[in-house]
């Protein structure tokens, strides 16, 4: 399919070379305009991963997949394949990754150095006192201008509507006439975009754990704290009929007596790893993080707070450094944590103060007493942030397209299940599946033989699921 660009020819007809890359996988490179609004200018690379279908035979096309982020490599969610989509899906398609442009492999944002992120990552997430606030405000402002210094051509091009043209460049590479995508989290705001951006290059999309695109960036973490509020309770909840639970078998009182302990590592961090005690900021990071997975992160929660509540801190620390992708020897494994802020700081134009993050903070501790604060003065780095928004908030309706799957979880913590509603809702073709009862950052493969059967009949079959459908 010819692009709808003229001018976009080239990088439509350029040809990919797949090259061995471990195992079955094979890897490429993409190159795409650095701005969309002069495709004859400067170009960037997108890295690309690919894992042949396993039966040539019953090959269907490529599956693009990505985890969302934003900051997630699709590249090694790909090379996870096999633990990721279910072996009937590795069957009938190629499974596709791409690191989006300024993530990890492909042409990256640059923004910190490992010394100036870890002190970033660091700061009070409840400052209070003005000496805190000054802290905060301090990182804060360096952060932005330091990727427009580092990267100052692709810091005002990494916005989602660029991503989302990069993949319909992917998806005629691969020799598809329509996109074939499973988007998780951030992914599923790709996805949108692109099936806006692109109604009749849609071909069957699922969409888990979905970003409400006519979200602001303050709605969006105030939803987010709110609901890791919310699976904080289910994990004490759990924790309750667990032997020798560390928050005791009260719920509500597990939840404050963590919440006690987070405000007494702000003023008196624990030993953790050699020469680097357990920080407020690393104590919440690493809540945050073991929510993302009832099956595997409540069991992590569960020791490590018990070796905290005992005077030990890394248990919290590590969960903190396997969230921000932190190595033993101080360096990132990637620059997630930077392009997280420089794509969801120009895709939405909301921006506040120092003053006016701390008035929200004290009104979303209201509802989220132990994550409002530190959500709220995580957005303070884009109100510095040296260029313009490129997007702006609102429904995404994306007429014309064959039926799109919305999947949300009941209690999803980083994507709240409404969020999932309202996509569904507002894309005229839109349908929604839902995980009822279910805990953990999206649903596909984690748990729900029923959602895996719903997602897998329709990117195989094409069958599409009762609108509504509700799965235990």
């Amino acid at each position: 399919m010819e692009p709808e660009d003229p001018a976009l020819s080239a990088y439509y007809g350029q040809n990919l070379t797949w090259t061995g890359c471990g195992g079955k996988f094979e890897c490429a490179t993409m190159s795409v305009p650095l701005t969309y609004d002069e495709p004859d200018g400067e170009s960037i690379d997108i890295k690309l991963l690919r894992l042949p279908a396993a039966d040539p035979e019953q090959r269907l096309g490529s599956l693009v997949l990505n985890p969302g982020g934003p900051g997630g490599s699709g590249i090694e969610y790909a090379r996870a394949a096999r633990v990721v989509v279910t072996g009937d899906l590795l069957d009938h398609y190629d499974i596709v990754g791409f690191d989006p442009r300024g993530v990890a492999d492909s042409t990256p944002i640059e923004c910190l150095t490992d010394r100036q992120l870890d002190r970033f990552l660091n700061v009070d997430p409840n400052p209070e006192t003005d000496e805190d606030i000054a802290a905060t405000v301090a990182v804060s402002k360096r952060f932005g201008p330091r990727c427009k210094t580092n990267s100052p051509e692709l810091a005002p091009n990494i916005g989602t509507p660029f991503v989302a043209r990069d993949l319909d460049i992917l998806r005629s590479l691969v020799g598809d006439e329509k996109l074939n995508y499973l988007g998780k989290s951030y992914g599923t705001f790709i996805g949108a975009t692109y099936a806006e951006l692109f109604p009749s290059r849609v071909g069957r999309l699922v969409l888990d754990g979905a970003v409400d695109p006519a979200l602001t960036n303050a709605e969006v973490s105030k939803g987010q704290a709110i609901g890791f509020e919310k699976a904080l309770l289910r994990f004490t909840e759990w924790c309750a009929g667990e032997k020798d639970c560390p928050t005791g078998d009260d719920p509500q009182a597990g939840v404050q007596k963590i919440a006690d302990f987070l405000a007494d590592v702000e003023e008196n961090p624990l030993p953790a790893d050699t020469g680097r005690p357990l920080t407020a900021a690393q104590a919440t990071t690493g809540v945050i993080g073991s929510l993302y997975s009832a099956e595997e992160g409540w069991q992590s929660l569960f020791y490590a707070l018990e070796s905290a509540f005992g005077g030990d801190g890394f248990g919290l620390q590590a969960l903190a450094d396997w969230l921000t992708e932190r190595k033993p020897n101080g360096s990132y494994a990637n620059n997630a944590n930077e392009a997280l802020y420089a794509v969801n700081c120009i895709d939405r134009p909301d921006r506040f103060d120092p003053e006016a993050t701390q008035q929200q903070a004290e009104e979303w501790s209201k509802e989220a007493p132990i994550f409002g604060a530190a959500l709220a003065w995580g957005n303070l780095p884009c109100y510095y942030w040296p260029v313009p928004a490129v997007d702006e908030p609102g429904p995404v309706t994306a007429p014309g397209t064959p039926p799109i799957v919305v999947v949300g979880t009941e209690y999803d913590p980083a994507t709240p299940y409404e969020w999932s509603v309202a996509l569904a809702d507002q894309l005229e073709s839109g349908v929604l599946v839902s995980w009822k009862g279910g805990d953990g950052h999206t649903a596909y493969y984690s748990g729900s033989k029923c959602v895996d059967s719903a997602v897998d009949d329709f990117l195989v079959e094409g069958t599409v699921p009762e609108d509504g459908l509700e799965c235990k």
